[in-house]
């Protein structure tokens, strides 16, 4: 039986990006390289290695040919799955007009990608 969509904005199937853990006072706790296994305007869910703390705040690097952003977002969730990495959703913080309109075309590519 098919689940009605709740989501404001679609998900698309994305690469692997860079990101930064931080502490309440913006000092990196942990870094790494996730898998985006899906990615909107509002969110992303990012597949890690290791656990992301909800106290923490995530900066993530997406590049687009020559344009690199820094998005910070706040882990909402997070569940081990079945090859024991970690699938964290993360929600997006502030994001200003730029930084939305490299993410937009990031999205658009993959979209276009996955069709």
């Amino acid at each position: 039986m098919p689940t009605e969509e709740k989501r404001k904005h679609a998900r698309v199937i994305s690469l692997n990006l860079s990101y930064f853990c931080l502490d309440k006072n913006d000092e990196i706790v942990k870094q790494g390289m996730g898998r985006t296994l899906n990615v909107s305007e509002s969110g992303i869910l990012l597949e890690t290695a290791f656990p992301i703390d909800s106290g923490h705040t995530v900066l993530l690097n997406i590049g687009l040919e020559e344009d690199i952003v820094d998005i910070k977002g706040k882990p909402i969730h997070t569940k081990k799955n079945d090859q024991g990495l970690h699938e964290v959703g993360i929600q997006f913080l502030k994001i200003n007009e730029t930084t939305r309109k490299t993410l937009k075309k990031y999205i658009q590519i993959f979209a276009n990608k996955k069709n």
